[in-house]
């Protein structure tokens, strides 16, 4: 994933396009992970995805399901944005 990208488009249910705003990259052991909230709708929640790598080697982004990911994910961001407003 490019590093100097502030926005993605990703596609809804119908198919709708919605840009997203990049609030951070963070890795996890080997995994790579996006926080992003829409730009569109001012009440929506974070949204964490998992870059993974398609047949191609082009990254996919895939929303976090798991549970027990999700919490980890979770911890790694609040660790990461309790240190920026410490400093």
């Amino acid at each position: 994933m490019e590093e100097n990208t502030d926005t993605v488009v990703l596609k809804d249910e119908e198919g709708n396009e919605i840009e997203f705003e990049i609030i951070t990259k963070f890795d996890i052991e080997e995994n790579e992970y996006l926080i992003v909230a829409s730009m569109q709708e001012s009440e929506t929640d974070a949204i964490a995805l998992k870059i993974l790598k398609d047949s191609e080697g082009n990254d996919i982004l895939v929303t976090v399901d798991d549970d027990e990911e999700f919490e980890i994910v979770a911890e790694a961001y609040s660790a990461i944005f309790s240190e920026d407003q410490l400093n």
